[in-house]
């Protein structure tokens, strides 16, 4: 049973900690950029993907410690993601964010993990989140394909105009909530 508590975190209000430069550490940081640009993010690793190098052209927020983990580097931030391939490094990470009550991810080891990340379909202001409980990435990105074929582009639109209509609604809460789950029957 996935018991995992879903939520849409404003990363722009976080300082987030990305520790591996690899390509782990390059397909969280893209994950998450992707998602929040304008979040600020410290990436610590002793080596650094030229990739990561070019997207910190493009991200003012994003810094760059070419250095080896420390856990002076946990000072002032929310949220940490971890993905090295020292196995080590990355329990030493876990260890010491749970000894200071920080969030971690440390990818492809679930039982370190205070959260996972998941795959996110985008629709203009839709944003659809799949987890799998840690079990399938693989099978969540699928999904994540399949539920972006199926789709449509104009889905903003009608975000849009159900917007226009709840801010043209009168009356309490209970009576606009009627009145926009009569207009939204035709998306069963």
């Amino acid at each position: 049973m996935n018991t995992l508590f879903p939520i849409f975190v404003k990363a722009e209000n976080l300082h987030v900690l990305i520790v591996g430069g690899g390509y782990v550490g390059l397909e969280k940081l893209t994950a998450l950029l992707a998602n929040s640009p304008e979040a600020r993010v410290t990436l610590v690793a002793t080596d650094i993907r030229d990739e990561i190098r070019e997207m910190a052209l493009h991200y003012p927020k994003l810094q760059l410690v070419q250095e080896p983990y420390h856990e002076i580097y946990l000072s002032d931030k929310d949220l940490v993601i971890v993905g090295t391939n020292d196995k080590t490094v990355n329990r030493q990470v876990q260890a010491d964010c749970k000894r200071q009550r920080i969030l971690v991810n440390v990818a492809d080891t679930p039982d370190l993990c205070d959260f996972y990340l998941s795959s996110v379909v985008k629709k203009g202001d839709l944003k659809i989140a799949i987890s799998t409980n840690g079990k399938s990435p693989t099978f969540a990105k699928r999904f994540r394909e399949v539920l972006e074929d199926i789709l449509p582009d104009s889905l903003q639109e009608t975000l849009d105009n159900l917007t226009a209509i709840r801010n043209q609604l009168k009356g309490d809460f209970v009576q606009k909530m009627e009145k926009l789950n009569e207009i939204t029957k035709v998306l069963r």
